[in-house]
């Protein structure tokens, strides 16, 4: 509960900061007409920000957007929303008539939710994380039971090239190979609800991951084989399935917890760049577009969004110490 309570400062902070670099950047969401290069009419420009309520001043609009200070309707003033504090996450101001709320979460009447943008990323990043980590941990364990082999060089060689090399890079080389020379997956998907249409996504987003994790289990495993109740647990007579997977691998998994928690928050938060090049209708693609076009309202939401998945992943791996060793308490 505590965690969770000093979760509400670090989201204000967040957002504040946010909110200053947004208004401190040149360039505004109506500076040009219909997102053309025509600049827009200084009279209509002032109308647009009156309507609204960027003529205001900025802490007032900060006010106004997390929802402590009341906005009253009047004429000629922006149409008012409850604020962040209320779920409102405000007015898109470059798809007119829309709200973030629909753009991030809205589906058609009767669809499931996770083909939302919001929905779509998580099953993005998920699929990526599930990528890393089941390819990544076995792999891991393999070359830790055949160190110095054949098997631990050929591991240790592909998880350091995949580290070493950045995922928009693998992202092209796939293209390249998969989708434009051999044309087994589509290079932009025509319909997302075709499962080969997420190869190359997911790859592309959980080798980096599987590449790290394979390099991490190995160290660690490597560092728990080599400790005194190891071999005292060979010695009673325990077979290596019992020693591998009950002494060895779960106190190994320890250091691995560590990191694949942040990680599944890093691949939702952090797949932008994949979303951008696939073009993937998800909500990184849509921050993409809306920092291009000065969306303050849904620059905003994004990034509140992303630091709560940041937030409640950290608290998960804290929790799942204590499952792992039990040694480990909260007080």
């Amino acid at each position: 509960m505590r965690r969770l309570l000093w979760m509400v400062p670090v989201l204000f902070l967040i957002s504040f900061i946010t909110f200053v670099i947004m208004k401190v950047t040149p360039g505004g969401p109506f500076d040009v007409m219909g997102g053309g290069d025509r600049p827009t009419p200084p009279e209509v420009l002032a109308s647009l920000n009156r309507q609204y309520g960027l003529d205001e001043p900025v802490w007032k609009q900060f006010g106004y957007y997390i929802g402590v200070l009341p906005r009253v309707r009047e004429a000629g003033k922006p149409a008012t929303f409850k604020g962040v504090l209320q779920g409102d996450l405000g007015p898109s101001y470059t798809q007119r008539g829309r709200t973030v709320n629909e753009v991030l979460f809205g589906v058609q009447i009767g669809r499931p939710w996770w083909e939302s943008r919001f929905g779509r990323t998580v099953q993005l990043g998920f699929f990526g994380f599930l990528l890393g980590s089941v390819v990544g941990i076995p792999l891991g364990v393999i070359a830790a039971l055949n160190h110095n082999r054949l098997l631990d060089y050929t591991s240790l060689f592909g998880a350091t090239f995949f580290v070493a090399t950045p995922s928009f890079v693998v992202a092209i080389l796939l293209m390249l190979i998969f989708g434009l020379g051999l044309h087994w997956v589509p290079i932009v998907a025509t319909s997302w609800a075709q499962p080969k249409s997420w190869v190359l996504p997911v790859f592309c987003l959980g080798v980096g991951l599987a590449a790290f994790t394979t390099r991490l289990t190995r160290a660690t495993m490597l560092e728990v084989l080599r400790q005194d109740y190891i071999r005292t647990a060979r010695s009673k007579g325990l077979r290596d399935r019992v020693v591998m997977l009950r002494h060895a691998l779960r106190n190994a998994m320890i250091p691995v917890a560590t990191v694949l928690g942040p990680a599944l928050a890093g691949l939702i938060t952090g797949s932008f760049f994949i979303e951008h090049m696939f073009s993937f209708p998800g909500m990184g693609r849509q921050l993409v577009q809306s920092v291009g076009s000065r969306d303050y309202s849904m620059i905003m939401a994004t990034t509140l969004i992303y630091a709560l998945v940041i937030a409640v992943m950290n608290l998960v791996v804290d929790l799942v110490y204590s499952w792992l060793d039990p040694r480990i308490s909260y007080s």
